[in-house]
């Protein structure tokens, strides 16, 4: 199993789907559990929860310094 492609995978379906990032943030393992159709082992799931949590905190950073930049245009 390719970790990166499957955290890749998580964080598009959290991304486009609000109810769905909302459940990640309280029960992360169920939401890969659910998108990968896979019961993972817990070191596995714990690299995918670091990698789901670490990219969405860069989307969200990113999309914030977008808009500040926008601000001083």
């Amino acid at each position: 199993m390719d970790i990166k492609e499957q955290i890749h995978k998580i964080v598009e379906e959290v991304s486009k789907n609000p109810d769905l990032k909302e459940q990640f943030e309280k029960e992360p393992v169920k939401v890969i559990e659910k998108v990968t159709g896979v019961d993972l082992p817990d070191d596995v799931v714990m690299k995918i929860i670091d990698g789901v949590k670490a990219k969405l905190t860069v989307d969200n950073v990113s999309k914030v310094a977008d808009a500040l930049k926008g601000m001083f245009k």
